[in-house]
């Protein structure tokens, strides 16, 4: 299996006669144009599964939630650990809970070290 990273207006071919390209990237979805000769079908994975084909073995199910690649920095570090000290002085105000639970959904925490 090949796995690509691309961005928008990047293609790549399959077999030399049909191209991918990714048109466009919109929140969490992704609009890819394919070109393919028009005997050669084309099939979203629901509509192939819905209509009794099996799923490939290759297909994976997605992450329970999309891991954030974010760059770490010294100053996004430091800020982080202001962020920290600051919570853990407030850790019993609800309020406080809350916030830690959407943080959790936003970033994935690098380690209390560093982890660049």
């Amino acid at each position: 299996m090949l796995c690509i990273s691309m961005k928008p207006g990047e293609y790549f071919t399959v077999g030399g006669s049909t191209v991918v390209q990714l048109d466009r990237l919109t929140g969490d979805r992704v609009h890819l144009t394919v070109n393919a000769p028009r005997e050669v079908p084309i099939l979203r994975g629901a509509v192939l599964e819905r209509s009794g084909g099996e799923r490939p073995a290759c297909v994976f199910d997605p992450p329970a939630r999309p891991v954030r690649q974010l760059p770490w920095n010294g100053a996004k570090r430091a800020a982080l650990a202001d962020l920290r000290r600051t919570l853990e002085g407030m850790e019993d105000a609800p309020e406080v809970r809350i916030l830690r639970e959407k943080l959790d959904l936003i970033f994935s925490w690098p380690p209390e070290g560093g982890g660049e």
